[in-house]
């Protein structure tokens, strides 16, 4: 079987950053551990991967990033403990957290772009398609971003990454696309041909308002075009740089988000994220909306 038709069964997720943007929480709690409502923000990128049939969790860490090792590592003192104090449902979630799925780790020993952290991977991932994740985007949809996208690709054979429209005014802050009908019966205007990524443009100087949110199916060939990619500010590979080689030599999708995006990759982000969650929550979502109308806001 070639590498285009194998089943996607692995995700990367970089989990190496500092969280300076969440200092002084993250000075000794990696920010992927920060609580949204009531589990860790990367658990939710862990779910969505569960939940789109990925088997293989592959963590590019750095320092400091222990508590996520054994937060989706057994723990079956606590769980014993739960049970003899008469706490089964409690032990049960405590088992659940890792979906029974099989987590990876490796070491990104520089923070030297988000290119680099994914050609960190290759080792684990092996001549296989593969999924990225960025851990502090929380997708909501009725199909999962991750499973839209591996069915994309077991489709055409190519890598797809999840797009979404972003306000004008908002552009500098993404990879924003170009790009041409991808007259997939199947998926209609959702699913483009992807011709080029511009990262980071100024509004006015934007191909469209189409931004790149965090979600990834690639060959892995991706790894030969990261590899070959020079460094540019700072001395980081780009993700950007290795996807536009891939789009122009072997062909890339980008598949329009039909649900709500929550970037939690900055304070007020984060705020919004927890709220807006936390709304939704069947055990205390209603509760919660009225108190928020009691605020004086």
């Amino acid at each position: 079987m070639s590498s285009e038709r194998k089943r996607v069964r692995k995700a990367v997720l970089p989990v190496a950053g500092l969280g300076t943007r969440f200092l002084p929480a993250t000075k000794a709690m990696p920010k992927e551990m920060l609580p949204v409502v009531d589990k860790p923000l990367i658990q939710y990128a862990v779910e969505e991967c569960i939940a789109s049939g990925i088997e293989n969790v592959i963590f590019v860490t750095g320092r400091r990033k222990s508590a996520i090792e054994d937060h989706f590592d057994f723990a079956p003192e606590l769980e014993h403990f739960l049970e003899d104090h008469g706490k089964p449902e409690l032990a049960q979630m405590v088992r659940d957290i890792s979906g029974g799925i099989h987590f990876s780790y490796t070491r990104q020993n520089e923070a030297l772009g988000l290119g680099h952290a994914v050609l960190t991977a290759r080792e684990l991932v092996g001549d296989e398609p593969f999924a990225v994740l960025l851990g502090d985007v929380i997708m909501e949809s009725p199909v999962p971003a991750t499973r839209a996208l591996i069915e994309i690709y077991e489709a055409t054979g190519q890598g797809a990454i999840t797009v979404q429209e972003v306000p004008r005014e908002e552009l500098q802050f993404y990879g924003v696309i170009s790009s041409s009908p991808g007259k997939i019966p199947r998926w209609g205007d959702s699913v483009l041909r992807l011709n080029d990524m511009v990262e980071k443009p100024k509004p006015d100087a934007a191909p469209s308002n189409l931004g790149v949110s965090g979600r990834y199916v690639l060959p892995p060939e991706i790894f030969d075009y990261l590899d070959q990619t020079e460094p540019g500010a700072g001395g980081e590979i780009q993700l950007t740089d290795g996807l536009r080689a891939l789009a122009a030599k072997q062909g890339l999708w980008a598949h329009v988000h039909q649900g709500k995006t929550h970037d939690a990759g900055n304070k007020l982000g984060f705020l919004k994220a927890t709220v807006e969650l936390a709304l939704k929550n069947p055990k205390f979502g209603n509760e919660f909306r009225r108190y928020l109308k009691t605020l004086e806001l």
